[in-house]
């Protein structure tokens, strides 16, 4: 029989081992969960005030969006279209004073935005006083922040969103820039719904 000596490092040694591997269980959950199931972000600029601030933490369905599609009101991550980093349109075709971008460019960018679905595949959209009209009817939109200093918050002339496209807009009309300046989202580049903020603990609530 091993010294009692012995059989104590061998067991301080087998619990070690025991919580190492329970760390590393818990690490690749975690990561797991985050790769597929829920992503947290965080809030990067103002185009979302006053729903969501500067700094602000939501987390992100990864999961849902895989069986249904984005639907108007939703607020979603996603990666916009390649022209969101130099805020260019798919077309020069277009008229940039009175109407939205109608088409986005080729590829993908490499970062994620927020912002909130306002226009569905095939949705016919105007912009009146920073208020998205759909099909002529305005949207119930309690939650935008207007600005009547805003450049892009009138373009009366109708667009129509290409199938399989989104258009998105933060709520901060005049302070973000997002579909009617680099056009329309594929459903491909949605990464999820924001569904839930956790911070700052005051704000924690659903979306």
């Amino acid at each position: 029989m091993p010294p009692v000596a012995q059989r104590g490092r061998g067991r301080r040694r087998s619990s070690f081992v025991e919580l190492l591997l329970i760390v590393a269980v818990a690490l690749g959950l975690a990561l797991g969960i985050q790769a597929v199931l829920i992503k947290p972000f965080r809030i990067p600029s103002e185009s979302m005030v006053p729903t969501l601030e500067v700094g602000q933490r939501v987390l992100v369905d990864r999961v849902s969006l895989r069986f249904s599609e984005p639907h108007i009101g939703d607020i979603v991550v996603f990666k916009p279209p390649a022209g969101a980093d130099e805020n260019k349109c798919g077309t020069a075709d277009y008229d940039q004073a009175a109407e939205a971008c109608p088409e986005p460019t080729a590829g993908e960018s490499e970062m994620n935005f927020i912002k909130r679905v306002v226009g569905e595949p095939g949705d016919e959209l105007t912009v009146i006083d920073g208020i998205v009209n759909i099909n002529g009817e305005p949207l119930d939109e309690p939650y935008v922040k207007g600005d009547v200093a805003c450049g892009n918050c009138n373009l009366p002339n109708e667009i129509t969103i290409p199938p399989g496209h989104f258009f998105m807009m933060g709520d901060n009309r005049g302070s973000s820039a997002d579909s009617r300046v680099w056009g329309p989202v594929p459903e491909d580049s949605v990464i999820g719904n924001a569904f839930l903020t956790y911070w700052p603990i005051d704000r924690i609530g659903g979306l």
